[in-house]
């Protein structure tokens, strides 16, 4: 076989022979991914119910889960540096297996504190992931096609999402759920067998995802496909701080697109399950709201292979910007109307989120030469917007009702509205540094 590049045959040149099946092997990982960070949409109910939480307290799912990637982004490119990209995703999967399997033991204990110690274990190793098969794809062939192959991952990413809300609502949704009166009557037995129940609905999914994690992890080990470990060992000739990658309003207010983006988007979802089930919006069991909830993560992956073809042909701006003026005018609606026009609704929003990530990402990353790598690690440290919006979501759905709670993803749709029409614009007064 051909061997991967070498530092004297740079990214973007060189002989591609064995890069289609390490794409492939990368879009099952970005599946994998996808699927682990939705099966937290099936994991706050079923928590919620278990453990008689308040909507704030199971939002701390999220929070546990996204906060990882605001305090493990950079240790994660440190890693990944040391150990080139292929290890890298390696070392993802082996750290992401073993929070999954922790959750055998936080289920057997009945522990929520537990529950969230597995949970950012596993959120660390998707946090490593991220780090390394982003850069990973884009790599893997001409520059000049980097980002169809990108967006070609993310919908597969998408797809995993969709597939989870089947997967756990079968498998965990489907034990049957008592209400706290009917907990608070049990005898000391029924408590412990109820309890043990719910147990056993956690710990076979998460098990089973626990060995494919690590059956993944020793196949990309063992299997032939490029190391690319001269990317992460680049110098640059120019050194900078992260300050003065901020120092480009582009960058910063990107920054704080991807935080709403993703709080707003993370909130929605993690909230859709109790949403649907509520009496007057979609009046239906939890295991069937997680399988309308699939169609909220499908439509994101629909949207992204529309949105490739779109973005080629108009401005990225603009596209972002209209949008998120849409997800605006779908939350109004949800927020106003009850029935099958507020459930579909939010479904829809799904479709309008698509293009918002990737697109920012671009924008926020755009002529920025050797500021480049640091200005991703920003970027990807802002996906802590999925740790702080949900508990806020929360903390207006306790006090005042669900629906109304919508309020915050409508106001973070409002500022990505504003970085796609001005915020996005790189119109520095600062010289943008060339590539080195």
């Amino acid at each position: 076989m051909p061997s991967p590049r070498t530092p004297s045959s740079p990214p973007g040149s060189g002989r591609y022979t064995d890069y289609p099946m390490a794409m492939v092997v990368l879009t099952v990982i970005f599946f994998m991914w996808g699927l682990l960070t939705a099966m937290n949409d099936v994991l706050i109910p079923h928590l919620k119910s278990s453990f008689q939480l308040s909507y704030m307290q199971v939002m701390f799912v999220q929070s546990t889960f996204f906060g990882a990637y605001f305090l493990m982004a950079l240790p994660g490119g440190k890693l990944v540096a040391m150990l080139g990209y292929k290890n890298g995703v390696v070392a993802g999967l082996a750290i992401a297996g073993i929070g999954a399997f922790g959750f055998w033991p936080a289920a057997a204990l009945h522990s929520y504190p537990a529950f969230l110690c597995a949970l950012f274990i596993l959120a660390t190793g998707i946090t490593v992931l991220q780090v390394a098969a982003n850069p990973y794809v884009s790599l893997l062939g001409p520059e000049k096609t980097s980002s169809s192959r990108l967006t070609l991952a993310q919908a597969l990413n998408s797809l995993g999402t969709a597939i989870a809300l089947w997967y756990g609502g079968k498998l965990i949704l489907s034990a049957i759920v008592k209400t706290p009166e009917q907990i608070a009557a049990l005898s000391p037995t029924d408590h412990l067998a109820y309890q043990a129940q719910q147990a056993h609905a956690v710990q076979g999914p998460y098990l089973g995802l626990a060995v494919i994690l690590v059956l993944l992890a020793l196949f990309v080990r063992m299997f032939h496909i490029p190391a690319l470990r001269e990317a992460t060992e680049q110098v640059e000739v120019v050194h900078h701080s992260y300050a003065d990658v901020l120092r480009h309003r582009h960058v910063f207010y990107g920054v704080l697109a991807i935080f709403f983006y993703v709080g707003a988007e993370v909130a929605i979802g993690s909230a859709m399950v109790n949403y649907l089930s509520l009496p007057d919006i979609g009046n239906m069991s939890e295991q069937k709201a997680a399988y309308y909830t699939s169609f909220y993560w499908g439509g994101a992956m629909v949207g992204r292979f529309i949105g490739s073809a779109l973005t080629a042909a108009m401005s990225p701006r603009k596209l972002l910007a209209a949008f998120a003026a849409i997800n605006m005018a779908l939350v109004l609606t949800t927020m106003s109307t009850h029935g099958d026009l507020a459930m579909y609704s939010v479904i829809a929003i799904g479709l309008f989120n698509s293009i918002m990530f990737p697109t920012i990402f671009a924008l926020g990353i755009e002529r920025l030469g050797p500021m480049t790598s640091k200005a991703s690690s920003l970027l990807i440290m802002a996906i802590v917007g999925g740790a702080i919006v949900p508990p806020l979501l929360g903390v207006i759905a306790d006090r005042f009702g669900l629906q109304h709670a919508f309020i915050l993803p409508l106001l973070c749709y409002a500022y990505i509205v504003f970085y796609g029409a001005s915020g996005s614009r790189v119109r520095d007064n600062a010289p943008i540094a060339p590539h080195a």
